[in-house]
């Protein structure tokens, strides 16, 4: 979503609120979500905002895919400004990252949006898990990746054109460097082989390749061109082609349809080979870790009541993937706003965040064949964002 400090608590006060007074240990896999109550929008469309306070980071146990359970909720500002991948889990499942981008203040009487610069660093071993530190980044923080080593992460910094490069041993998360990029960036993804990163250049409509070597990033100025306003990008388990989500609204839906972009990773130098229709404002965007499907969220106009195109819930495009060739094959309605997709780690099961309906729709993988299982887990709050453990 577009934008149109206190944290509240500090270090010590960030304390968790618990949906048990017992011991929380949470089986895998497990899922962490961000949900914002500072922002939703009136029937024309436009932002009607809270006081900032009431956030929160959940973590949900997913032993039963059909059957959530919240085990821990922690209270930390975060945002739907932005991509819903301002969050990750390490592969060790041992620390979360959250960025927050953007805060909710007093201006005089009325309320305004202004840009933060926080990424907040949870212990998930800790018993329960708890905020261990808030490390200052670039000025709104938004997409985020840690890399498959778990040494590193990279935060997009939309608001001032720049990529934070983070060390990460354990829970002991470090600033190291900061890329500097020709304009704004959306998120940041890195290759299976962790040698790569893909930066998706939101306003530029582009994707750029980062060359890493060690704890050295490197922008290369290699820039595809994708489809109007990427939003996120993600990459095939075997590394072999990636997909971006064009929202094509500028973080919005507009009526016209958008596309997935397919980048070709094996070819020297990475080059786009195709754009797949999906539907009207992709935001959210996942791959299954079979790489034989991914799932673009599509908005539909959902939070734009007397827009033409509203509609009262998004969709899910399910996208086939034979090779280098992606096909879309399904659309399956969702909830209001669906921001966040993720696939199971056995990748039989997708759940789909949806902001305005409060509830993640719960649906089943057969094969490429996906089904809605009727079911919708209910969150307290709107979840703007979300991942998946491995």
């Amino acid at each position: 979503m577009p934008v149109n400090r206190a944290v509240g608590l500090s270090l010590g006060a960030a304390i968790l609120l618990c949906s048990s007074s017992l011991n929380l240990a949470y089986a895998k896999p497990f899922m962490i979500v961000g949900n914002d109550e500072k922002l939703l929008w009136d029937d024309d469309g436009k932002p009607a905002l809270s006081p900032a306070g009431k956030d929160s980071v959940l973590i949900v146990d997913l032993a039963d895919p059909e059957s959530p359970k919240i085990v821990a909720t922690l209270p930390l500002k975060n945002s739907i400004v932005g991509p819903p991948v301002n969050l990750d889990i390490d592969p060790s499942e041992s620390v979360a990252l959250v960025a927050d981008s953007v805060d909710v203040t007093k201006d005089g009487d009325t309320l305004k949006q202004v840009l933060d610069n926080k990424v907040y660093v949870i212990d998930l071993k800790a018993s329960p898990p708890k905020l261990v530190a808030a490390l200052t980044a670039g000025k709104q923080p938004s997409g985020l990746s840690i890399s498959p080593s778990g040494k590193m992460a990279l935060v997009a910094n939309r608001g001032d054109n720049s990529i934070s490069v983070l060390s990460v041993n354990g829970i002991d998360v470090k600033v190291t460097d900061t890329i500097a990029m020709p304009d704004s960036v959306a998120h940041v993804v890195f290759t299976p082989d962790g040698k790569r990163a893909l930066a998706v250049r939101f306003p530029a409509h582009k994707v750029s390749v980062l060359d890493i070597a060690g704890d050295k990033v490197t922008y290369n100025k290699v820039d595809l061109p994708t489809g109007l306003w990427p939003y996120n990008v993600v990459v095939t388990p075997d590394g072999k082609i990636a997909l971006t989500a064009d929202n094509g609204g500028a973080g919005s839906s507009d009526g016209s349809v958008d596309t997935t972009s397919v980048i070709d990773l094996e070819a020297n130098p990475p080059r786009i080979i195709d754009r797949v229709v999906v539907g009207d404002g992709p935001e959210g965007l996942a791959m299954s870790p079979r790489g034989d499907l991914a799932v673009a969220a599509i908005l539909r106009g959902s939070n734009m009541k007397k827009a033409f195109y509203y509609q009262t819930n998004g969709s899910i495009a399910v996208l086939k993937i034979d090779g280098k060739k992606v096909t879309k094959t399904q659309d399956i309605e969702v909830g209001g706003l669906p921001e966040a997709a993720m696939f199971t780690p056995d990748g039989k099961y997708i759940l789909v965040g949806n902001y305005l309906t409060q509830d993640f729709s719960i649906l089943k993988v057969n094969g490429t064949e996906v089904t809605d299982t009727g079911k919708r887990f209910k969150v307290p709050g709107h979840p703007a964002s979300a991942r998946m453990s491995q």
